[in-house]
């Protein structure tokens, strides 16, 4: 397609996603290299491949695949499917009894031990291959309900993908050294986890399921976050925003999004919610940039900075 088209599809997007006008110069300069890598790598192996994109909270990984997603399928001529760890959480009851049988803090969703990973690489092997008439029913979550979309209201994807796009906070990440689990790094693990017994498990998870699962990456991209008081930050205003959304609309969409779930959370609120993420989020800031393929770094205005290739 031509670059007029392809102009007319970020223009669009930019206005979907309610992005400002100068993000055309994100995609000319970020993107579009990351969108040349990715069908290098495509042509390169001959056969599907997996981009894992990783980044801490309010990095813009969604943003991101989407962008990645409609540019490679549209005017790349590489049918691309993706989806996020988010999507393929624990059922509610799967993590309640994960709670009551290993520890409470596993009712909260996000920490690896939290995903059903089997799930996602029998995604990942289905989309490399079905026969092109053959429809995968990609995972679904709905968080306000916390809870995964019934199956039969997974949206589909047709035939086998050239590529796929699998985001999420933790993907990639690696286990830490066994000592580095003896001190607690936040209130959250003083307090709430003295023994080590949450932490030792999530870092198990990664020793184990999560590792076969990020096995199947064939290019880790990172959006990396400036520090871990960026990501603290970024959260909290993203509660405010949803504050000031739900205080600013008529009573009648104010219950709607109360009744859905949608509850404020308070700064500490938001502080101890982060808590739980907080030391993968260090790890993967410390070490991953060096093993990363792709290095973007984000800016404290959630500016993307040029793509750094690892040579390999």
């Amino acid at each position: 397609m031509s670059e007029r088209e392809l102009k007319k599809t970020v223009d669009a997007l930019i206005k979907q996603e309610a992005l400002p006008k100068d993000y055309a110069r994100t995609v000319e300069q970020t993107i579009l290299p990351l969108v040349d890598h990715i069908v290098d790598l495509r042509r390169q192996a001959g056969d599907t491949v997996v981009v894992g994109i990783h980044g801490a909270q309010g990095t813009g990984k969604s943003t991101l695949t989407l962008f990645l997603k409609e540019i490679l399928s549209t005017h790349r001529l590489c049918p691309t499917a993706n989806f996020s760890l988010d999507d393929i959480y624990l059922t509610r009851a799967e993590r309640r009894e994960l709670a009551d049988t290993v520890h409470p803090l596993f009712i909260t969703r996000g920490v690896p031990g939290t995903h059903d990973v089997e799930l996602g690489r029998e995604v990942i092997e289905t989309l490399r291959s079905v026969g092109v008439n053959d429809r995968t029913p990609i995972p679904a979550f709905d968080k306000s309900i916390d809870d995964r979309v019934p199956p039969n209201d997974w949206p589909v994807f047709q035939g086998p993908a050239s590529v796929i796009l699998l985001e999420g906070w933790c993907l990639g990440a690696s286990p830490e050294p066994e000592e580095a689990l003896e001190r607690p790094i936040n209130r959250l693990e003083a307090d709430e986890d003295a023994q080590g017994v949450w932490r030792t498990y999530v870092n198990d998870c990664l020793k184990g399921s999560y590792r076969q699962l990020f096995e199947q990456i064939d290019s880790l991209v990172m959006l990396k976050a400036p520090s871990m008081e960026s990501v603290q930050e970024w959260r909290t205003l993203q509660e405010h925003k949803l504050a000031a959304r739900i205080q600013g609309a008529p009573k009648k969409s104010a219950a709607i999004s109360v009744a859905q779930g949608l509850c404020i959370m308070s700064d500490e609120e938001v502080r101890r919610f982060i808590m739980h993420y907080e030391r993968v989020t260090r790890s993967c800031l410390k070490e991953m940039p060096d093993r990363a393929d792709v290095l973007i770094e984000v800016a404290e205005d959630h500016s993307l900075g040029l793509p750094r290739f690892r040579l390999t």
